[in-house]
């Protein structure tokens, strides 16, 4: 029974993360546990855990009387996670060009592929999740357990970070190039466009965030 009770409510808590990192809950919606439960068909339960699953995450913020509202980021905030990232990101990419295996490279190339595809579509919210999915996986090319730990409780900021933007084929192009620096184990290369990289992505978040 408990093992039901928890697979559901990791699939609410899915539901839930997918629908606020892809903009289907927009910062400040409510998140009532009654509303919720009878929209997705599952009692108040694995809601309730759900809730305190993304606010653990960084995603809602809890209100009293069993609500809660997604999260709205601040201008510090992200000021905050963009500091995060400058002092990780350099060290990811450049440990996953020393360390990467055949293996790896074929899967940080799928999600490539299927970022480029999805940004010549214009599906901004497929786009996002593999561009996300990209910098996980190259995050575990670094092999370095102490860094996966690290990233882990902040993975739901850092793929909403990674979302602010709306230039899809920017965000793609710079990727084909960091993927064929980490597959020529180019330290030198991978580290300048790492700092490309985190000058895009901020320039693309403060004019998101302007309009």
């Amino acid at each position: 029974m408990s093992g039901n009770l928890e697979s559901e409510s990791e699939r609410v808590t899915r539901l839930l993360r997918d629908e606020i990192l892809d903009g289907l809950r927009a910062p400040g919606d409510r998140l009532v546990e009654r509303d919720v439960a009878d929209g997705l068909g599952v009692s108040r339960v694995p809601v309730r855990d759900a809730l305190k699953a993304l606010v653990a995450e960084g995603l809602v913020t809890l209100r009293p009387r069993s609500w809660a509202v997604v999260r709205e980021f601040t201008d510090s905030d992200i000021a905050d996670l963009n500091e995060v990232r400058a002092a990780f990101e350099p060290l990811t990419f450049r440990l996953a060009a020393e360390r990467r295996t055949r293996d790896g490279l074929d899967r940080l190339r799928r999600a490539l592929d299927e970022h480029l595809a999805a940004a010549r579509a214009n599906d901004a919210v497929l786009a996002r999740r593999r561009a996300a999915d990209f910098h996980e996986i190259v995050t575990e090319l670094a092999s370095n357990e102490l860094l996966v730990e690290v990233e882990r409780p902040l993975r739901s900021r850092m793929r909403w970070l990674l979302a602010q933007h709306d230039d899809l084929m920017a965000v793609a192009d710079q990727h084909e190039g960091l993927y064929a620096a980490i597959a020529n184990r180019d330290g030198a290369e991978v580290e300048r466009l790492v700092g490309e990289h985190l000058e895009l992505s901020q320039a693309l978040q403060r004019h998101t965030r302007r309009n």
